[in-house]
């Protein structure tokens, strides 16, 4: 089987290009635009996914998910994939 994302980093990169580009950062409950607008200063420090607000880790995890059974993504990379 063919997958969309095969490593991590890209996962992690199509997870924040989806949230910025959709609008995603304050749909929902939990209103995340104040991390994705500082994601980029983050991120370049080489954050490890604790450094992150729980709902951005809320985020991610339904993203991955959602890879995982559309079939984007393989359970065992789902299983390892970190923010």
């Amino acid at each position: 089987m063919t997958y969309q994302y095969t490593t991590q980093p890209q996962i992690r990169a199509a997870f924040w290009q989806e949230i910025e580009l959709s609008g995603a950062a304050s749909a929902g409950p939990h209103d995340i635009t104040e991390y994705v607008v500082s994601a980029g200063a983050v991120r370049t420090r080489r954050a490890t996914q604790n450094d992150y607000p729980a709902e951005v880790r809320t985020a991610f995890v339904d993203y991955v998910d959602a890879l995982q059974k559309s079939g984007a993504i393989s359970e065992a990379l789902a299983a390892r994939v970190t923010l």
